[in-house]
């Protein structure tokens, strides 16, 4: 009975200071009632900001972007690099696309399509910078960008950043194309830097992980020769 009435007494005192939080909520938000409608307010509005700006300013502006960017794309395909950079006239190129439409899907993929161009016509530091702005949810586009970021660097004689590229184009989402693709290419630039155990470690995960893939056909001959230059 006393095991009972103590049980019933600490029941009562949870209730009592469950009431005087509740009370003490109360009188927060009835005195602070002006500051809260203030708050919420802000908040609403700036989610319908962000919504409308959406719709009806960045949708309206990424489909003119990709209108705009169809002749570039044309001109890439077709090897003229400088119309497609800078337009013909009566189109604008990637370059213009990429700085007009700068908040656009399309105009991020101008610096793409701006970092390759400028990567063909071997103005390296143009096509790392253009590159580097390119941001894709594409593990298989951003590791493209990487690698081809990769290939600037290697151009520029920059062995370490090649090969620092070259990893990151690897493993960042491990798939049957990029990740060997790109190994075999650290695995080459470790051996003219002459970093043969390191050369040997990638082409070991080609041969490993990656056994049906091009650049794993012929690697007992590069692992083979690695070693062979590691004595």
């Amino acid at each position: 009975m006393v095991k009972k009435k103590q049980e019933d007494i600490k029941v009562d005192q949870r209730l009592e200071t469950i009431e005087e939080s509740l009370s003490k909520t109360e009188s927060f938000i009835v005195e602070n009632q002006n500051t809260i409608s203030i708050v919420v307010g802000i908040i609403v509005v700036v989610i319908l900001a962000y919504f409308g700006f959406q719709k009806y300013y960045l949708e309206p502006q990424n489909a003119e972007a990709q209108e705009q960017m169809y002749p570039a794309q044309q001109f890439f395909e077709a090897d003229s690099l400088d119309k497609a950079l800078n337009g013909d006239g009566n189109s604008i190129g990637f370059v213009q696309i990429a700085e007009d439409y700068s908040l656009t899907k399309a105009g991020n993929l101008a610096n793409y399509y701006a970092g390759l161009s400028y990567l063909k016509k071997g103005q390296f530091d143009l096509a790392i910078d253009y590159l580097e702005n390119f941001e894709s949810n594409d593990h298989i586009v951003a590791s493209m960008a990487s690698g081809a970021i990769g290939d600037a660097y290697m151009e520029k004689g920059d062995i370490s950043s090649a090969i620092s590229y070259y990893l990151e184009a690897a493993h960042r989402d491990k798939n049957d194309f990029t990740t060997p693709l790109f190994l075999f290419k650290a695995g080459n630039v470790y051996e003219i830097d002459k970093k043969y155990s390191d050369a040997v470690e990638v082409y070991s995960e080609i041969k490993t992980e990656f056994p049906l893939s091009n650049e794993a056909r012929d690697i007992d001959k590069y692992i083979a020769r690695s070693k062979g230059l590691m004595k």
